[in-house]
């Protein structure tokens, strides 16, 4: 059963002045986060020297400025009905795979973002797109960074580039040319490749397609991406595939050897039968993968809403422009989440649940491009009221199949004696085992800030969201910098006390100082994204599309919710 809102419901009345100073001030300053934003995004677009790139393009291949022609095909408009800002002037293989009217959701794009020895977006690009017709992830190696060679981020991304093609189930499509192992950091890829490896046995078991496209010389590791897919096309005399170059034959066997005939298109074709198809080009090789994801026969296993598939849905009432107004540059200045609600779902029209008892909490229905979702929201901290309404809530979208949106501006559960003596800790486990237990799809969006356990609570990342996206302003982390480092300070002063012995505050200071730069840089939006911690930061103006997006691609499993219940506390 799925449950909707009919356009009888009124819109919510929106309480903000978008002429007020304080608005206006916030406005400019989340201005300011999302054109660093823009500008931290361009600088995930080097693709390695100007010598490299004119290489390759020397080469023949066409594959050179892929990160930027994909970036210009992100979800950049309001109309999820698939207007895109593609540079016309540029013509590229991701270009030729995607259908002519879709848009492209980029993934992890600041993965190994200022991290030593690392590449911005792990030397891949990924995302998901429309490929006749079908919601697809797509992978790209780039091979003007370091030969496509994964690095340790390359393998994080890919884990959770994977998770997300698995849990959506989505045919992956792989344009692969790569030459393996970066072999300075083998520790940190060694391991995480062999369960790529094996993630991609699993896929064609349960029967979601793998696509190899292969451009270039792969190798070693490089060489099981096409090996472990379900259908292979090379480009003759371009793709090179073996286990070992012919330096390598040459030194462990002997043998001497030439690329071509050891690991060539042309070979694989004809001998060994690694490939499927033998492509005269790129142009061809991407035609051919096209022919293939048109034969699949691919259908969602969840039935979309008719005014989904027809956009019978109206717009929010309230310009989504007005959310960088809205939600708090600084996290420490509290906002209201309705206010970004009302400017993100269909006509600003909203059901809440509870409204009067656990106020801290926003709980509630909604359609987003005519899909139904739950919605869970922070206004404050969390006492057991709001940890008690949130669990029946998502007790109550798991009976109705309806997918969940968290929306995290949260500090954490409330603490202190009185709140000890009320069972918060009972009333907090029951919210976490709901979220563990729930069967129904969701999605996080970091706002502000997500601290402690209620990231749990509210669908971090161990809690595995579908997707999981956070604003520029954002912080994730155990508590706040502050709070961290007093409690810290607070602790050492006590054991001082206790042993007897005298604190050198010069000393005592100079540790704190460091804590607190130490800790404000691990709870950067920046440095969890570079860890993948979220699969992106996006400009919150495109929150509506981006979710619109994402939930469609949920649909390509039943939603369907489960049985939340199990000890914790009861």
């Amino acid at each position: 059963m799925t449950t909707h809102l009919g356009h009888h419901s009124r819109p919510t009345k929106s309480k903000v002045n978008s002429k007020s100073p304080e608005y206006q001030a916030n406005y400019k300053e989340m201005l300011g986060l999302v054109d660093q934003l823009q500008e931290r995004l361009k600088e995930a677009t080097f693709e390695g020297s100007d010598r490299l790139v004119a290489l390759h393009h020397k080469r023949g291949h066409l594959l050179g400025n892929i990160t930027k022609t994909i970036r210009n095909r992100m979800i950049l408009c309001r109309d999820f009905h698939l207007v895109h800002t593609l540079q016309a002037t540029i013509v590229m293989l991701v270009e030729h795979l995607l259908d002519d009217d879709s848009p492209f959701l980029e993934l992890c794009p600041l993965a190994g973002y200022n991290q030593d020895g690392m590449t911005v977006g792990g030397s891949t690009v990924s995302g998901i797109g429309l490929v006749c017709g079908i919601e697809c992830m797509i992978t790209a190696n780039i091979p003007t960074l370091q030969g496509g060679a994964w690095n340790a981020m390359t393998m994080v991304k890919g884990a959770r580039i994977s998770e997300i093609a698995w849990y959506n189930r989505l045919p992956h499509i792989q344009l692969v040319q790569s030459a393996g192992a970066n072999l300075e950091q083998q520790a940190g890829v060694f391991h995480p490749a062999g369960n790529g490896f094996r993630h991609l046995a699993e896929r064609s078991k349960a029967g979601l397609p793998s696509v190899a496209i292969v451009f270039g010389n792969s190798t070693a590791g490089g060489a099981y991406i096409p090996g472990m897919s379900d259908y292979i096309v090379m480009v003759k005399g371009k793709a090179q595939v073996f286990l070992g170059g012919p330096p390598l034959v040459k030194m462990a066997t002997g043998e001497i050897t030439d690329a071509e005939s050891l690991g060539g298109a042309d070979m694989h074709s004809r001998k060994s039968g690694v490939s499927d198809q033998l492509a005269m080009d790129e142009y061809h090789a991407i035609a051919m993968a096209r022919e293939f994801v048109a034969g699949l026969n691919w259908t969602k296993q969840g039935q979309l809403p008719i005014r989904h598939l027809q956009g019978l849905f109206d717009q929010p009432l309230y310009d989504p422009e007005e959310i960088l107004g809205i939600v708090s540059a600084n996290i420490r200045i509290p906002f209201d989440a309705m206010e970004v609600i009302l400017r993100v779902v269909d006509g600003s029209r909203f059901t809440a649940f509870k409204p009067l008892y656990g106020p801290n909490l926003i709980c509630g229905w909604a359609t987003i491009h005519g899909i139904p979702v739950g919605i869970i929201a922070n206004n404050g901290v969390l006492f057991s009221a709001e940890s008690n309404k949130a669990t029946q809530f998502i007790q109550l979208c798991n009976m109705r199949d309806t997918p969940l949106v968290f929306l995290h501006n949260i500090t954490g559960f409330m603490i202190g004696k009185k709140y000890e003596e009320e069972g918060i800790i009972k009333a907090g486990a029951r919210f976490i085992n709901a979220v563990s237990n729930s069967q129904v799809p969701c999605i996080s969006i970091v706002m502000g800030a997500s601290y402690g356990a209620g990231n749990f609570a509210m669908a971090g990342r161990m809690y595995r969201p579908r997707f999981l996206f956070s604003y520029p302003n954002s912080k994730c982390s155990v508590m706040g910098t502050e709070q961290l480092t007093g409690v810290l300070d607070i602790t050492m002063r006590e054991s001082a006390r206790k042993s007897g012995r005298v604190i050198d505050e010069e000393i005592a200071k100079t540790h704190k100082d460091f804590l607190q730069a130490k800790t404000e840089n691990e709870s950067d939006v920046y440095w969890t994204s570079s860890r993948c911690i979220d699969d992106g930061v996006i400009d919150p103006r495109e929150t509506r599309t981006i979710l619109g997006f994402c939930l469609s691609v949920c649909y390509n499993t039943e939603v369907k919710g489960g049985n939340l219940y199990g000890v914790s506390r009861m």
